[in-house]
């Protein structure tokens, strides 16, 4: 009998804490890269609010030769907060109550994920809120996509020794990519894709490339310009990539690993020749071995849309990690 009561309650705690265990884990989120789920009601939805938020988050991504939207934007009623819908990475709960409110709350359905609550007494709080908060917003929501990306980038990746041993940093670069073109300081990898192609370049500069008689942004046309020049050109004589100079790429000043880094935007196209797609560039300046590292991502693909394609490239270049030199033994 006391052997029975024994087994029953052993049993009982192996449930339990099974059953808590499931409680405590996350759900895995899925959903497409760059997607929010806005849940919010149809009134609100098709009024000042609604237009708020697609002209915050839908606005068109800076960089890309036609317009496509920051965030692809879903909207569901309230009532839907349940189900599979609480399954998606960045969720935004707008609501109208008496209490004035905005948070931000991660993993609260399922992981990785950020619930953003919005709710005020007015149509006027709501839109302030949203107004004054946005930019945290997305900043917070891209960071989160740029390490989903890189996570699945992750799960499958390229060997990188050569990028290792010739530049001192490592690079997540997902299986696709292949060795193009290699130079002392220079590598370019290539993917095919159905309609086009992706590339990533890697090469560095010396410390003081970049000119102090010129604007930074016109200083880095001209390098890059320069690396067209040499190793990227296409199939007819007297082609090569230049910087598309209808308009000035943008430019925007950043850290990366801690180093400051010029990241530059724009579009390029191939000279004498119907080619032409979407680049980001990073300056890298790495005191450390008195040099620029750049790191580039371009893409080909005339009959699609290019801003996650562009995204990947990012994720990618951002994945950098930069290969601490071993002090020598004595």
């Amino acid at each position: 009998m006391k052997k029975a009561l024994f087994f029953v309650l052993v049993i009982f705690y192996i449930f339990s804490s099974c059953i808590h265990k499931n409680k405590d884990e996350k759900v895995k989120t899925s959903g497409k890269i760059n997607t929010i789920s806005v849940i919010i009601d149809d009134p609100l939805w098709n009024g000042e609010i609604g237009d708020t938020i697609r002209n915050k988050f839908a606005s068109p991504v800076i960089g890309l030769p036609k317009e496509e939207p920051l965030f692809t934007i879903n909207q569901y009623p309230v009532k839907l907060l349940e189900g599979f819908m609480t399954h998606s990475r960045n969720i935004i709960v707008i609501k109208k109550e008496f209490k004035n409110r905005f948070e931000i709350v991660e993993n609260q359905y399922a992981s990785p994920q950020n619930v953003i609550h919005i709710s005020g007494k007015t149509t006027p709080i709501i839109l302030d809120l949203i107004e004054r908060n946005s930019a945290t917003i997305i900043a917070k929501m891209r960071q989160t996509e740029i390490e989903e990306n890189q996570r699945m980038i992750d799960t499958a990746t390229i060997n990188t020794r050569k990028i290792r041993k010739k530049f001192k940093v490592d690079l997540k670069i997902p299986k696709g990519y292949n060795y193009v073109l290699e130079r002392r300081k220079f590598i370019w990898l290539k993917k095919e894709i159905t309609s086009g192609n992706t590339s990533i370049l890697i090469y560095q500069i010396p410390l003081g490339a970049l000119r102090k008689n010129l604007p930074i942004t016109q200083s880095i046309i001209r390098t890059r310009d320069s690396i067209g020049n040499l190793y990227i050109h296409g199939m007819g004589r007297n082609t090569k990539m230049v910087t598309e100079d209808s308009y000035t790429p943008y430019l925007f000043q950043i850290k990366m690993k801690g180093k400051e880094t010029y990241e530059t935007k724009g579009t390029w196209e191939l000279k004498n020749d119907f080619m032409s797609g979407p680049f980001i560039n990073y300056h890298i300046i790495d005191r450390v071995n008195r040099r620029i590292l750049v790191l580039e991502g371009f893409c080909y693909d005339p009959s699609k849309e290019k801003r996650d394609l562009m995204f990947e490239l990012e994720a990618i270049i951002k994945s950098v990690d930069f290969i601490k030199k071993t002090p020598k033994s004595k």
